[in-house]
């Protein structure tokens, strides 16, 4: 299946910021997030899901409706042309549970960039909507309140505005755990949030998949229960190759990271470990929905196709 590149953006852009999660704790780091781009030519406005406390929950921005309400504006309405998330946490499945796709026109593809609790969306958004997406850094975290010249920041912002510069991703302190090469369409993100999905209606199996996992703050034996769990349900049938991120806060990083070949190394698919992508580490943005070339032993990722369509190109 082909999916949907949006449009890079351009100076000038109007962008809307969301949250679909759990609430900002401290409102000068989404203060932060702005001001970078507006420094980079973006005309970045917050919506209320990104401004609200837990009003139904502790744990929620907001309640249900506000966060279905703000996705699908920022979605439909032609002024915005592109959705940044704020922060993760929890959320985003209860906000996809009531969401009406029907109102969003599928022809009309945005950016959509977040991580997380938002590989939830990014999947529907593959399933839903046939559109590519970004795993990348979101406005109140990491990644962009450091501001322009953070590594995150820089490496999203050149796939944004340029992405025919931007032909693939090198993972420099990689680990090849099965040698090889293999073609397919990036899908993955946060492992936990991938085994949640399972069994719903934006759930996209991996088959012919170059997939990415990571994950953060998950118990060494909750980590392997998720990992089997995926295995189990036939989500990794047919799939093409496998990226491991960071799995920060989850234990002794050898130990997990010998539980995830174990897991995962028998598949005989070509496989990396030590990719810079997910929490807490200075991440590169990896596409959800594009074809691309794994090379396990040279630990890259080369772009068959730009990311996005480049702006430069259609006028």
């Amino acid at each position: 299946m082909t999916l949907l590149r949006p449009q890079a953006l351009k100076p000038g852009d109007h962008v809307a910021v969301v949250c679909l999660s759990s609430p900002i704790d401290k409102p000068a780091k989404l203060e932060s997030g702005m001001q970078a781009m507006a420094q980079v030519g973006l005309k970045a406005e917050a919506f209320p899901s990104a401004l609200a406390g837990g009003t139904m929950y502790d744990y929620l921005a907001g309640d249900d409706e506000q966060r279905v309400a703000d996705l699908t504006r920022a979605l439909t309405d032609p002024k915005y042309a592109a959705v940044f998330l704020a922060k993760g946490g929890y959320g985003v499945q209860r906000a996809l549970q009531k969401m009406d796709w029907s109102l969003v026109d599928p022809t009309r593809p945005k950016v959509v960039v977040g991580y997380s609790d938002a590989t939830a969306l990014l999947e529907a958004l593959a399933v839903k909507l046939g559109w590519v997406s970004l795993f990348g850094p979101m406005v109140a975290c990491q990644g962009f309140r450091e501001g322009v010249d953070e590594y995150d920041f820089k490496e999203l912002m050149r796939l944004l505005f340029t992405p025919a510069d931007v032909s693939g991703l090198t993972f420099k302190n990689h680990r090849t755990v099965v040698r090889g090469t293999a073609e397919g369409m990036t899908l993955g993100g946060t492992a936990t949030l991938l085994a949640t999905n399972l069994g719903t209606d934006t759930s996209y199996p991996a088959q012919d998949a170059i997939l990415l996992l990571e994950d953060v703050d998950e118990r060494p034996f909750r980590l392997d229960r998720i990992i089997t769990q995926i295995r189990r349900s036939n989500y990794l049938k047919g799939v093409a190759g496998i990226i491991l991120g960071s799995f920060t806060e989850c234990g002794d990083p050898k130990a997990i990271e010998a539980m995830l070949v174990e897991r995962l190394g028998d598949l005989g698919v070509p496989l990396l470990a030590g990719a810079d992508i997910g929490h807490n580490t200075a991440m590169q943005t990896y596409p959800i929905g594009v074809q691309a070339r794994l090379d396990a032993d040279r630990g890259t990722l080369t772009f068959l196709d730009p990311v996005l369509l480049d702006t430069r190109e259609s006028e």
